[in-house]
C-alpha cells in the first residue's frame, strides 16, 4: 500500500495537486539552509499551520486501513501528518518523515514539534491566531513575517528544521531499500501494490510503482485525476478514495476480496 495526500484531505489537510489545490511554491531544502530570512519565513508560516494541522484527526480512510492492517504486506505513506499511526496502523513507513518531529541541522538532535510550538508561542505571542490559508505541508500562506522570532536548538543553538524531506532533499537510502523489499515481498505473496490518493508526480513514490510493474506485481491506483503511473496500472479508478472503499465494503460485506500491499 502506498498512500498520498488525497488520503488526508478529508481530515482538513489540503493536497498539492488535487482539483481544488492552489498553485504554490513550497520551501526547498536549498532555500531553507541558505538564509536566516528563509528560515524565518518558513517557521512563521509553520507556526500558524501547526496550530491547525497539529489537531487534525484520522478520517475513514485511515481507520479503514488500520482495521485491515493484518491483510497488508506493508504501508508506505508520502504524508507527513502521522494520521495513519494515529488511527492505529503499526509499522508505517513515513517516506517523507514526520511533521510532529523537529531535527537540528547542526547537532542532529530530534525533538517534539509540540514542545517547539510552546517555545515559539512564548517568543511570538498571539502569532498562531493570524488568519491564513492552510497549505499541504503544514504551513500557511502568510507574507508578513519580518518580525517573527525563530527558536534555536536547545542543545547547541543550531538551526531547527521539521523532520521531513523537503523538496530538493533525498529520502534516506535504507528507507528506500526497505520499501523496495516490501514491493518484492508483495510479489512473492501474490499481492497487489495499491496506490491511494497520490498523483505520483515525485519520483519518491513513482519508483515503487515502476518496480512493481517491472516485477510483474499488479498495480491498483485510486486517485481523482491523472497520475504519472497510469500507464503502469493494472486497475485504475478515477474516483474518491472514501467512496471507493465504501463501495468495496458494500460489495464484499466488509471483507477485501484480495490481499493488498
Amino acid at each position: 500500500m502506498l498512500t498520498g495526500a488525497g488520503v488526508s484531505t478529508d481530515s482538513g489537510i489540503p493536497d498539492y495537486r488535487g482539483p481544488d489545490a492552489v498553485p504554490r511554491q513550497p520551501m526547498t531544502f536549498q532555500k531553507f539552509v541558505s538564509s536566516a530570512d528563509n528560515r524565518r519565513r518558513y517557521w512563521a508560516r509553520a507556526h500558524v499551520g501547526w496550530a491547525r494541522m497539529g489537531h487534525a484527526e484520522p478520517n475513514f480512510i485511515h481507520h479503514f486501513l488500520a482495521e485491515r492492517q493484518d491483510r497488508l504486506t506493508g504501508l508506505i505513506t508520502q504524508n507527513v501528518d502521522g494520521l495513519h499511526e494515529a488511527a492505529g496502523s503499526r509499522e508505517v513507513v513515513d517516506l517523507h518523515g514526520r511533521i510532529d518531529r523537529v531535527i537540528c541541522l547542526d547537532c542532529g538532535d530530534v525533538s517534539d514539534r509540540a514542545a517547539l510550538q510552546e517555545r515559539l508561542e512564548a517568543l511570538n505571542p498571539g502569532w498562531s491566531e493570524r488568519e491564513a490559508r492552510l497549505a499541504p505541508d503544514g504551513d500557511v500562506d502568510l507574507e508578513d513575517t519580518d518580525e517573527y522570532v525563530v527558536a534555536d536548538c536547545t542543545q547547541c543553538g543550531g538551526r531547527l528544521k521539521p523532520d521531513v524531506v523537503f523538496f530538493g532533499e533525498s529520502v534516506p537510502k535504507p528507507k528506500v531499500a526497505h520499501c523496495f523489499d516490501l514491493v518484492e515481498r508483495a510479489g512473492r505473496e501474490g499481492a497487489a501494490l495499491v496506490v491511494l490518493g497520490s498523483s505520483l508526480q515525485v519520483m519518491s513514490g513513482l519508483r515503487f510503482v515502476r518496480r512493481a510493474a517491472k516485477d510483474g506485481v499488479e498495480v491498483v491506483i485510486v486517485n481523482r485525476g491523472p497520475t504519472r503511473g497510469d500507464d503502469l496500472a493494472t486497475v485504475r479508478i478515477d474516483d474518491g478514495i472514501a467512496q471507493t472503499l465504501r463501495r468495496l465494503m458494500s460489495e464484499t460485506a466488509g471483507e477485501p476480496r484480495a490481499q493488498l500491499n
